[in-house]
């Protein structure tokens, strides 16, 4: 049966393909949201990465998210259309949260768990590439030319995107974060089950409401297919000149950012792209004034929305650190799971978009509403009052001390604000000012400045001050003459190194073990060893005699609440014992069992350093503020300047 377009149109409803491509979204950022919440906590928690490494990778992870669409779209552009290319990124990115599962499953195994996450992360980053850019795509073809639904067509998908994002860090933290290194594998595969879900309705329900207003199938071939060109349209000729000299730029900044910088590939690779593509874009020599300095505002804008995406996206990496180290989650004698925090912004943008939307619209008919720019050094302001309200909470704070949540809360509400100034006005500029010509080039430009945004973010993380770090961990089963130590309270020779660079060996000794409950003494712990040259085990061996605080056992107790005791080989390297509940599942008798596991601490970490030493955390949160508050400054400033140079459009 046909349905008619007054019957399936009329002018109060929607389509119901509306409704199928926004829950086909909504478990699709479902299964995003929900792994980036466990993300960190598991390279954290169960892979033992330290903080400065897992932040590296959670950048280029979310940095490529944001690059691959370009290749998604010039696909479904020009050979598979929509329809193929949602299917392929869905299956891609479920097998991707798949390996994620069994990385968490093999988590005690670091060279099968690595590689195999990995090669999830690979999965999930193409997949999502060629998912995320089509799928908003259709909505607009649900409609006809001028139909003014489309507005509030896209508001209601947005919000399909807040429920899955809302949704995601409870159910799957629920699952995954527990204080079980071994029960993340369970919220990755919650991710995996709605990315599934999410691919069965998409599947089920496109031909028969996925169409055009006319009836026609939707994203079923390739859009290069559906545009309509004049008999005296020319396709503009390709410079290679110019295309060769800017390969060449790129070529040079790669080697720059790589050789020299000391920057890894895929951050060199990013930040290359973002200043390479706009420049061959700019030096177009057929872009009329107005065009060259309408593209320059967005240049410029995007600019300063890589400041403001670096210090926001900080909520998956840094700010998950403090919220599971420094924030007391205790509520009503229960601990709220660190990756609840990430729902926060979903739910303040479905409670203070509306109210947004009708603050600009209220100014709008008072000709008072500010100008796009001018919009957007307001959500940099606000970016950084939300990181001096966490900076003045920390200040002068014992690393040991737990926070009240109300800093976090406010924190991500104020952030909240400023992404409403700054994210939605964005996209709808580019669209304004881009000759058409160059849309879908600009528009890839502008996600490249988010991709460079999300690699940045992961630099910025890794800056978090750590008062102890994690430098390994061992197999209570594989070491068992390590186990030992705890036993014995005596070390072998030939089991230990004394520090990391191997300079000294342990003696057999009688080494007093150190106890978790000596973190509520008021008394440092002394540990006296007899040393000996790891060169020379002839010579006559020297007593040492290290001290841990209680600074650091408090410290050590609210990183690993399980620890009970450990062994202290020398001032700056402590051992660790913990042991936890596993329970596992077989033929529905379940059986817990004590699980028993080893770390290596290293009490004094090297502090970061960009442009000055960041010692603590208020230092750390004050170089958002900065960082942020100097960029909506100059923005403001500018913001005069670059209406101009948008020549009337606002």
């Amino acid at each position: 049966m046909i349905v008619t377009e007054d019957q399936m149109y009329s002018d109060k409803s929607h389509p119901k393909g509306l409704y199928v491509l926004f829950v086909t979204e909504m478990w699709e950022r479902f299964s995003y949201y929900g792994m980036r919440a466990l993300f960190v906590l598991f390279m954290a928690k169960a892979m033992l990465f330290d903080k400065a490494y897992a932040s590296q990778i959670y950048g280029s992870y979310t940095g490529l998210v944001y690059l691959t669409p370009l290749l998604g779209g010039y696909m479904a552009d020009r050979y598979w259309g929509n329809r193929k290319s949602i299917i392929i990124g869905g299956v891609l990115m479920a097998i991707g949260q798949l390996f994620m599962f069994f990385a968490g499953t093999f988590y005690q195994e670091i060279e099968i768990a690595a590689p195999l996450m990995f090669t999830g992360l690979g999965f999930l980053i193409i997949g999502n590439g060629f998912f995320k850019p089509n799928i908003s795509t259709m909505v607009g073809q649900l409609y006809q030319a001028g139909d003014k639904r489309v507005d509030s067509a896209f508001t209601i998908f947005y919000m399909g995107i807040n429920l899955g994002a809302f949704i995601a860090p409870l159910l799957c933290g629920y699952l995954g974060d527990t204080g079980n290194a071994a029960d993340f594998r369970w919220g990755f595969m919650a991710a995996c089950v709605g990315m599934i879900v999410s691919l069965i309705l998409f599947i089920t329900l496109k031909n028969k409401y996925l169409v055009t207003p006319t009836g026609e199938q939707i994203g079923e071939k390739p859009n290069s297919a559906r545009e309509v060109k004049s008999e005296t349209e020319a396709a503009a000729p390709v410079n290679y000149t110019a295309m060769g000299i800017w390969a060449a730029v790129f070529g040079g900044l790669l080697y720059l950012f790589h050789f020299q910088a000391e920057m890894d590939w895929i951050g060199s690779f990013i930040f290359s792209l973002t200043i390479a593509a706009p420049g061959y874009i700019i030096t177009d020599p057929t872009l009329s004034t107005v065009e060259r300095q309408r593209i320059w505002v967005i240049y410029i804008a995007a600019f300063f929305v890589i400041f403001f995406w670096a210090a926001f996206e900080q909520a998956g990496a840094s700010l998950t650190y403090f919220a599971e180290e420094q924030t007391n989650r205790e509520v009503f004698g229960t601990t709220v799971p660190t990756s609840y925090f990430q729902s926060i912004n979903a739910v303040a943008i479905v409670i203070f978009a509306p109210l947004f939307v009708w603050l600009w619209g209220w100014m709008g008919k008072r000709n008072m509403e500010p100008a796009s720019p001018f919009k957007q050094a307001m959500g940099l302001f606000l970016l950084a009052m939300g990181y001096l309200v966490i900076a003045f909470g920390v200040k002068g704070i014992d690393p040991s001390t737990k926070l009240s949540m109300v800093w976090l809360v406010s924190l991500y509400t104020i952030h909240t604000f400023g992404e409403l100034c700054l994210s939605p006005i964005g996209l709808s500029m580019v669209n304004k000012l881009a000759p058409v010509k160059l849309a879908s080039l600009l528009m890839g430009v502008w996600f490249l400045s988010t991709a460079a945004a999300n690699k940045f973010a992961g630099t910025l993380s890794a800056l978090y001050p750590e008062e102890v770090k994690i430098e390994k961990r061992y197999s209570a089963k594989a070491d068992a003459s390590v186990m030992s130590v705890f036993n014995t309270q005596t070390l072998d020779t030939n089991v230990w190194k004394a520090d990391p660079k191997g300079t000294y060996s342990l003696a057999t000794a009688t080494v007093k073990t150190v106890k978790a409950a000596d973190a509520e003494t008021d008394s440092m712990v002394a540990v006296q060893m007899n040393m000996i040259p790891a060169v020379d085990s002839t010579a006559k061996p020297t007593p040492v005699t290290s001290k841990i605080s209680v600074f650091h056992m408090k410290v050590i107790k609210s990183n690993n609440k399980y620890f009970d005791r450990g062994v202290l080989l020398n001032d700056t390297t402590l051992i660790t014992h913990d042991s936890v509940d596993v329970v596992t599942n077989v033929n529905g008798i379940k059986t817990a069992k004590k699980e028993e596991r080893l770390q290596t601490w290293n009490l004094k970490p090297q502090k970061p350093t960009f442009f000055v030493k960041i010692e603590t955390l208020y230092d750390f949160f004050m170089l958002f503020v900065f960082m942020a508050g100097a960029a909506s400054i100059v923005l403001f400033f500018l913001s005069g300047k670059l209406l101009k140079m948008m020549n009337g459009v606002r």
